[in-house]
């Protein structure tokens, strides 16, 4: 029998895929979103923490971006 799981599939880079599974480590095991781990750049994750990713990746980029001082 199938299984079937609704999910989002998330493709990115190397660094970024390992900043999302180390918020993944972070939270309680109840709270754990990430389904499966395909390999190096995708992942499949539960669909209702996408805005979440998509938040702390846009903040974590904002703050590791270079700013030229003025």
């Amino acid at each position: 029998m199938v299984n079937a799981i609704k999910g989002v599939f998330i493709t990115c880079d190397i660094p970024m895929a390992q900043f999302i599974v180390n918020m993944n480590n972070s939270m309680p095991s109840s709270q754990k979103f990430i389904i499966h781990v395909l390999d190096s750049t995708h992942m499949f994750v539960q669909p209702h923490v996408e805005q979440m990713i998509r938040s702390a990746v846009a903040e974590f980029r904002d703050q590791n971006s270079y700013e030229k001082p003025t």
